[in-house]
């Protein structure tokens, strides 16, 4: 297993699709066989959320894309767009 960074950005406007679709992806998350580690909301300067940062442990780059893919959030067009990376923790800790 690797960790993996999910960073996704969301289109302009996409405030109420993401809290319409907010408890569909708690439930995604909830139930998925992928460990996430951590994960929560961008926000603006508002306190909106614009965004969202998700670690989460994957077997491959492929995998992680899958998860991302079949995000609720993913599958409404809440993001703008979404980077996925190999991240390697050097100081502090994950839960």
């Amino acid at each position: 297993m690797s960790l993996y960074v999910l960073m996704c950005f969301d289109k302009p406007g996409a405030l109420d699709l993401r809290l319409a679709t907010r408890e569909a992806h708690f439930a995604y998350v909830r139930g998925h066989s992928i460990k996430m580690r951590l994960g929560g909301p961008f926000l603006n300067e508002a306190g909106e959320m614009v965004g969202s940062l998700i670690f989460i442990e994957a077997d491959s780059q492929a995998q992680a894309q899958a998860f991302s893919d079949d995000d609720p959030y993913t599958k409404a067009g809440v993001f703008e767009r979404v980077e996925i990376r190999p991240w390697k923790a050097t100081f502090g800790e994950l839960p």
